[in-house]
């Protein structure tokens, strides 16, 4: 079977790399329900069987189902789009271990997917391309720290587990990837509005340029508080603890 375009397909062959990714999940959880997104021929989906765990996956493209059928005659196969599934009734209503070999064209969807399912999903292990895998666990004061970096590490811890040739897939990528691992913060930050939260993330980052002070005066014109000397700074020098920080000063400007 070929791997589609359309699909965002490269199909994992390394067997030792698929049993490294299938560990990376963490047992202290105590949780065994787990999701497979795009299992594609199965190879990652055989070295979680081979674990204590109660496995669903979830495939796209129908070509597929018939190969995993035959290959895993007694799992739960469920042929929809990731994206458009509804998380609550995967397992009703409880939470689950996220994993996969992502499609590299909705990486970052899923990304956004698991921050909206966030209370249901306490950690995840993907494959990403490397330059957004990079992106979502890099700190501030890298020109990789942006949007996407503050808003997952929000809510969650980010690490680079380990860097994956173009090799180690049929066909090969034009490009390197990279395994993360996401896990859900035991403390949340205390962040009082996170619609206003992103708001503030996602004008300071359209001008990473500006400072701060100048991002935010669609949102707070012509106020004292950007005098401020710790407006000076740039927004890919903010920490997401700042950030929090900096949105909760907002909020209570705006509810004054």
């Amino acid at each position: 079977m070929k791997a589609k375009k359309s699909f965002g397909q490269h199909f994992l062959k390394d067997e030792i790399l698929a049993m490294n990714i299938a560990s990376s999940l963490s047992k202290s959880l105590g949780i065994n329900r787990v999701l497979e997104v795009g299992p594609g021929r199965g190879m990652l989906t055989k070295n979680l069987l081979k674990q204590d765990i109660n496995l669903k996956v979830v495939e796209l493209d129908r070509d597929m189902i018939p190969i995993l059928n035959k290959n895993f005659p007694n799992l739960e196969i469920i042929q929809e789009d990731f994206l458009k599934t509804d998380l609550n009734a995967m397992f009703d209503g409880q939470s689950f271990l996220l994993i996969g070999n992502y499609p590299y064209n909705i990486s970052s969807q899923i990304i956004f997917k698991m921050l909206e399912y966030k209370d249901l999903i306490p950690e995840m292990v993907g494959m990403f391309q490397k330059e957004v895998g990079e992106r979502i666990v890099s700190k501030e004061g890298s020109k990789k720290y942006g949007v996407i970096s503050v808003l997952a590490q929000l809510h969650y811890k980010g690490e680079l587990i380990f860097q994956v040739p173009p090799t180690a897939f049929i066909p090969p990528p034009k490009v390197d990837s990279v395994v993360i691992k996401m896990t859900k913060r035991v403390t949340p930050l205390n962040l009082k509005n996170e619609k206003l939260f992103r708001t503030i993330v996602k004008a300071s980052f359209g001008n990473r340029r500006k400072m701060i002070r100048n991002c935010l005066k669609t949102i707070i014109p012509d106020h004292e508080i950007l005098k401020d000397k710790r407006f000076n700074a740039r927004p890919e020098s903010l920490s997401v603890q700042e950030f929090v920080d900096l949105t909760n000063e907002v909020d209570a400007i705006k509810n004054i």
